[in-house]
């Protein structure tokens, strides 16, 4: 226990906000991910934010949904809540197949807080070590990988979580030879007190665990535009989904040959390969902005990297995609991407096929009004396919009343399809 995790009031721990992405474990549990936990807490009363507080993005009125307003634990002026909010922004495990009363869930603060999108380990034949990776999506924040300390099973004989023992490092993606080819190597910059970098900047590995971004800063990660989902193919490379960040010019971010697009609208894939447990090489797998039509072409930006410049899809534009969020990689090579965001030629969002090898893809879904498609999942047989529209309509009757036909009345339903 940390006290950084305890309150004057005494309440206990309770409860998951904002889950996202869930990534199934190797030993059969599932992580559920904390998402813009901050938004939840507001103040019903004066309240500064601390350093801390500032850099998860607490606010007084959070997203306007008032819980603080309603539940004294979410109120950031409560001095008896204090630590509420170190509570939340973190992955959360999950077994299914046990008495949910008796085994509970539990989160797994090795794992690093903050706004986890996803979660996805790699395979077992490419490590007996439980390996995963993470992004924290928020514009100019960072990309996170967790080793553990030795085979995910010997954890399991000796009675301990492989999410409770091991290693957390962030991303800095280093430029290549040239400096201009969208591909370099990169190093995982460890988050421990281990770390020279960090000794004297935190209490202990709880308060560094608390403050992992505020960690990542210090070790000088490399801040990426809105780092999303992440997936594994074949041969153990991962593949990254940024969605977009056109907001570097207000801080949030920086122009690096990993992010070569200093409005970026349309979002990027990134593809990995660790090289050794801190090594790892990268090359830009695609930029969404070049699968517009010539005529929809950007306008060039003196800010832009050479790399970055447009270059016309081979299929002129037919299947064009923006803000590539959920990926899922099956064992054939086929990439499946869900779309986040306003995407062109009056598209809805959508769910995109990828042959990894040849970089070749395909329009498979476009969803309805203001929704986003998100979540892959096959059957074995890999006949059926699994995906979901979230928020259609945004909640409003007067966009869609989906998945009931049009009336402006019923409203909007999330569904998996």
């Amino acid at each position: 226990n940390s006290p950084l995790l305890d309150n004057l009031a005494g309440n206990p721990a309770l409860g998951t906000v904002n889950n996202c992405g869930a990534g199934p474990t190797p030993w059969g549990t599932y992580l559920t991910c904390e998402e813009n936990f901050n938004g939840y807490f507001g103040a019903n009363g004066l309240w500064s934010p601390t350093v801390s507080q500032a850099r998860y993005g607490f606010s007084t009125t959070g997203f306007g949904y008032g819980w603080y307003v309603f539940d004294e634990r979410f109120d950031l002026s409560n001095p008896m809540y204090a630590n509420e909010g170190n509570r939340f922004g973190w992955c959360v495990e999950i077994n299914p197949f046990k008495n949910r009363k008796k085994d509970m869930p539990v989160k797994r603060t090795a794992m690093g807080r903050f706004k986890h999108e996803s979660v996805t380990f790699l395979p077992e034949k490419f490590d007996k070590r439980a390996v995963c990776y993470m992004g924290d999506d928020q514009r100019g924040d960072y990309c996170y990988k967790y080793v553990s300390d030795k085979p995910w099973r010997d954890h399991l004989l000796d009675g301990e979580s492989p999410l409770d023992h091991g290693t957390l490092y962030v991303a800095r993606f280093d430029e290549g030879v040239d400096g201009n080819d969208g591909k370099g190597s990169g190093e995982w910059l460890e988050l421990s007190m281990y770390n020279p970098a960090l000794a004297g900047q935190f209490s202990g590995m709880d308060d560094l665990l608390v403050n992992t971004r505020i960690a990542a800063d210090i070790v000088g990660a490399t801040p990426m535009d809105r780092p999303e989902w992440a997936t594994v193919g074949t041969e153990g490379e991962v593949y990254w989904t940024f969605t977009n960040n056109d907001r570097k010019d207000d801080g949030q971010g920086a122009l690096s040959e990993a992010n070569p697009i200093f409005e970026n609208t349309d979002g990027h894939i990134i593809k990995t390969i660790d090289t050794s447990d801190t090594t790892f090489t990268w090359d830009i797998f695609i930029l969404a902005r070049n699968t517009r039509r010539p005529a929809d072409a950007p306008a060039p930006d003196a800010n832009d990297l050479q790399i970055a410049a447009y270059t016309a899809p081979a299929d002129g534009g037919a299947n064009v995609f923006t803000d590539p969020d959920a990926i899922y990689a099956d064992g054939d090579g086929r990439l499946f991407v869900g779309t986040d965001g306003g995407q062109r030629d009056e598209l809805q969002d959508q769910l995109v096929v990828f042959d990894a090898e040849s970089g070749e893809y395909r329009r498979l879904l476009s969803g309805v009004a203001s929704d986003e498609i998100t979540g892959i999942a096959p059957t074995p047989n890999q006949r059926t396919l699994f995906t979901n529209t979230q928020h259609p309509g945004n909640g409003s009757p007067t966009n869609t009343n989906f998945p009931a036909p049009f009336d402006g009345v019923t409203i909007p339903r999330d569904c998996t399809l």
